[in-house]
């Protein structure tokens, strides 16, 4: 069998730029809406009824990315929702794992799509709302240590000298990532009626390449060079737009890998035939597989097994559930820094109830 490098990374490329595509529809449109409803969440009252706090917490979970869980965990923080309501938020959230079940590819049809970011937002939410009453009838509060706030003068906003680093961030790299979604964006939702636009596809496929190019290049500045501010404290427009960027390129550098090592691992070393084959008889290691991966922190682990669910065939439903409640997205890193205590009980409990769910939804065979 012949294997063309080049043709088959560039393939790749095009199949994460247009999932890339929904991506930024989801994501931006989500941070517009959490930017709105930042003051009402983060008001100096508790929020809700005590008793409702899990039922808050799941539906705060269910809103795609992790910006939700962000918010619940500075709530928890200032004694704003229970412990209940907390670990609802993390057991219904997908973190940035929904925007890739959102998105639309060759790999997979929208309606499969859908059906499937419904059923584990479903499942997600009714388990969330158990167990966070559960929790709290239980009594369970863990409490944060004292620890003194670090105040920080170094703003790089107020910064006349910029780095290479903050060009391409705040600047080179912010536009262009808002420039290739909002480009992709009519061809996106012509095809959700499997529709096209005349001399447009031909324009959009190299669009669709150099989306991931550039949000590699993006990512990679960001992580490893970029000295900016926490622009979390922000509370502005182009804050929360540079922050929907950075989970954009985020989001695409993992689909890529993703399908880059799934693609190459089925089509290549193993074959399709033999890996369907292989998944359809090895579903409970698979959700064991899924739910370790799902459990890691942070948000790449529950895109990853998003973008197993879209490129392998028969990838088991109940998997993706058990990497869907295993997963606390990025909303664990805060968690980490004020409550370490809490963030590995959520973690821990969170991985046990994502194999009782995983391996119940998997005997009783749901599938999409």
């Amino acid at each position: 069998m012949d294997f063309n490098v080049w043709s088959f990374i560039l393939d790749t490329l095009e199949a994460a730029g247009v999932i890339g595509g929904y991506v930024s529809i989801s994501i931006i449109g989500v941070s517009l809406i959490t930017y709105a409803l930042r003051g009402k969440l983060s008001g100096d009252n508790q929020i809700g009824p005590s008793g409702s706090h899990p039922i808050i917490g799941a539906l705060l979970g269910l809103i795609p990315g992790c910006g939700a869980t962000i918010v619940v965990s500075s709530m928890y923080k200032n004694q704003k929702i229970s412990f209940g309501g907390l670990f609802a938020a993390f057991i219904a959230t997908l973190g940035e794992g929904s925007f890739v079940l959102l998105g639309a590819s060759d790999e997979a049809s929208v309606a499969a799509n859908l059906k499937a970011f419904f059923i584990v937002n479903l499942v997600g939410a009714i388990v969330a709302i158990i167990f966070g009453y559960l929790v709290d009838m239980i009594g369970i509060n863990i409490d944060a240590p004292e620890t003194p706030e670090k105040i920080t003068q170094q703003d790089h906003h107020s910064s006349k000298a910029k780095t290479l680093s903050h060009v391409i961030v705040d600047y080179i790299g912010f536009y262009l990532i808002l420039t290739f979604s909002a480009f992709l964006l009519p061809g996106s939702i012509m095809a959700l009626w499997g529709g096209g636009l005349t001399g447009y596809d031909d324009l959009s496929v190299w669009v669709a390449i150099l989306f991931p190019i550039f949000s590699i290049i993006y990512y990679l500045v960001y992580k490893f060079t970029y000295k900016g501010h926490d622009c979390s404290r922000d509370n502005n427009l182009r804050a929360t737009l540079l922050h929907a960027v950075f989970d954009i390129a985020t989001v695409i550098v993992f689909v890529f890998a993703g399908l880059l090592i799934a693609n190459y691992i089925i089509d290549i070393l193993v074959g399709p035939e033999t890996f369907d084959a292989w998944m359809t008889s090895s579903a409970f290691v698979v959700i064991a597989i899924a739910a370790i991966i799902g459990a890691a922190p942070g948000c790449g682990g529950m895109i990853s097994v998003a973008v197993a669910f879209l490129a392998i065939p028969n990838f088991p439903i109940a998997a993706l559930i058990a990497a869907g409640i295993a997963t606390s997205g990025d909303g664990i890193f805060p968690l980490l820094v004020s409550n370490k205590k809490a963030a590995l009980v959520i973690t821990a409990f969170g991985f046990i109830i994502a194999l009782m769910v995983g391996y119940t939804v998997l005997a009783l065979g749901i599938e999409i």
